[in-house]
Order: structure tokens, then C-alpha cells, then sequence
């Protein structure tokens, strides 16, 4: 190709340049890259990607100097690279889908289930008495582990431990607690107001800025939060202080009238006439059917 065939190859190139659509293209990439780094920093997959850099420049180089046999041979490696790091950094990944689907506002309308108005009642018992129970189990400095189930279904989880279906009292929590009963390391699952599972074994979180003073009950209750939307109340065995873990932020040293007041705000569905307008998923479907959703 001589000079003037290269010229009016980026000539070309630059008559075809739209700057809105060339600009997103460009935020678009940067920010995935930007993510990228992100995650190689914060995971265990920083050293494993930073070898897959350094082959991906090596391979450049052999193509570049057309090094044929070492570009077969690294071409085979980096796909066989890619493919082991999605198995091996599959809870990684899966998290972050999860994270992005619940960060996603019109996601989370789309495809979250409705909170049931005919349960106000019961979750309001529910957080009572639980915010009673954590109150008493912290002046006994009695551990304990509450998973407070929302949009994300905790099946999974809850076959992990033992089947229950129990009104959420401070007395029968206080018993499953209790440091001489077989239940009383693992997790509580309630469900619609209802105790349904305990001793249930939690994913633990990898995060690395935990204080020292919090072990593997407030790292369970930080990674069931970080893999879900359920609010999880944790009580601590060795100071009696209470948190409580949502979304992957752990807030700690709360008092019965703070936990109250969150679990009020986080858990207890709205009244019938303070639902307002319907769900987008409510919307599609009555547009399908040819009827029509008042706002």
C-alpha cells in the first residue's frame, strides 16, 4: 500500500468518525477495563490476570515478528487460560452479575417479587421480637445469626441446616441460640415472618478490610449479605455488640431502637393503599393482554 493509498485509507476513516456514538464506544470500554483492574485488585485473581497480560504481550510480540510455532503455541494456551478462569473464578463473577442485577433499578422492578401487604402484620410481630431477642442475647453475650429473607430465595441455604416452621419469638430464638443446643453455631432463616431453617451454614466473605475483632459469625453474616439481598443480624459472642449486614456493608453497634428502626424501613411490606403504581413487570403483562394499568 503506497503513501497516498494510507492517506486516503484515514481519510476515510475520519469522514466516518461520529463523535457521540465514537465517544460512548470509548467510555464504554474504558469502564469495563476500569472494572477489570478493579476486580484483579480486590480478588485473588490479580496474579493469575497479570500472567495473562504478560502472555497476551508475549503473543503480541511473536506475531509481530512472525514467530510462528510460539504463536501456535501461546494462541492455544490463552484459550485454554480463558476458559479455566471462568471455572475457577466462578463465585467471583457470579457475584458481580448479582450485585450489577441488584444495583440495576429497572432490573430489580422487572423481576423482584412484589412485598405481600397481607404479611405487614406478621413481619411487624417478627421484627419485634427479634429486635427483643437480640436485645437479650446481647446482655447474655449469647452469639447468634439472623437471615431476614427479601427478594432472593434462600433455598439453597436453607438446606444446609434444619427445617422449621416456628413463630418468630425472643423465647424460641433465645432456645435455638442457646450454647448447649446443636443449632446454636449456625444461621436462622426467616422467611414471610416465619422461622423456617436453623442452623444453616452461610457463604463466608473474602473481605479483606474486616476488623480484627469480628470472626467467622460476622463474616458469614457480611457474605450471605454480599451474595443476596436478605437482611442479616448478627450478634457477637465475645462483646455482646449487635450489627447488622445488608447489601455488604456491615453496621455495627446498633441498640434495639436502631435495629428497630431499620428493620422497619428494610423489612415490613407497605399497606395495601400505600403499594402505588404497579410493578413494570405488572405493566407488560397487561399491555401484552391488550388491557390497561392505572398509575
Amino acid at each position: 500500500m503506497g503513501f497516498q493509498e494510507s492517506v486516503d485509507a484515514v481519510m476515510s476513516n475520519l469522514r466516518v468518525f461520529n463523535p457521540v456514538r465514537d465517544t460512548i464506544d470509548i467510555l464504554i470500554i474504558s469502564f469495563v477495563f476500569y472494572q477489570l483492574i478493579v476486580f484483579a485488585r480486590k480478588s485473588h485473581a490479580g496474579q493469575l490476570i497479570k500472567g495473562l497480560v504478560l502472555l497476551l504481550a508475549f503473543f503480541a510480540l511473536a506475531n509481530v515478528l512472525e514467530l510462528r510455532t510460539v504463536s501456535w503455541v501461546l494462541n492455544n494456551v490463552l484459550t485454554i487460560g480463558f476458559t479455566a478462569a471462568v471455572i475457577i473464578f466462578q463465585p467471583e463473577l457470579r457475584r458481580a452479575l448479582e450485585r450489577m442485577g441488584q444495583s440495576t433499578g429497572w432490573a430489580g422492578q422487572l423481576f423482584s417479587r412484589r412485598a405481600d401487604p397481607s404479611l405487614r402484620g406478621v413481619w411487624q410481630s417478627a421484627v419485634v421480637a427479634i429486635c427483643d431477642a437480640a436485645e437479650q442475647l446481647s446482655d447474655t453475650r449469647t452469639g447468634a445469626l439472623m437471615v431476614l429473607e427479601r427478594n432472593n430465595n434462600l433455598d439453597e441455604v436453607i438446606r444446609t441446616g434444619t427445617t422449621f416452621n416456628a413463630n418468630v419469638i425472643p423465647e424460641v430464638l433465645g432456645t435455638i441460640f442457646y450454647e448447649g443446643t446443636p443449632l446454636h453455631d449456625g444461621a436462622v432463616i426467616i422467611r414471610d415472618g416465619t422461622i423456617v431453617a436453623a442452623g444453616c451454614v452461610l457463604p463466608l466473605s473474602n473481605n479483606l478490610q474486616m476488623g480484627k475483632d469480628m470472626g467467622t459469625r460476622h463474616r458469614a453474616g457480611l457474605g450471605m449479605s454480599e451474595n443476596s439481598d436478605a437482611i442479616v443480624i448478627v450478634v457477637s459472642e465475645e462483646t455482646g455488640i449487635i450489627s447488622m449486614a445488608k447489601n455488604g456493608v456491615l453496621i455495627r453497634r446498633l441498640d434495639r431502637q436502631n435495629l428497630y428502626n431499620m428493620l422497619q424501613e428494610e423489612i415490613i411490606p407497605p399497606e395495601e393503599d400505600e403499594q402505588g403504581a404497579p410493578s413494570l413487570w405488572q405493566r407488560l403483562l397487561q399491555s401484552l393482554r391488550g388491557g390497561q394499568v392505572d398509575a
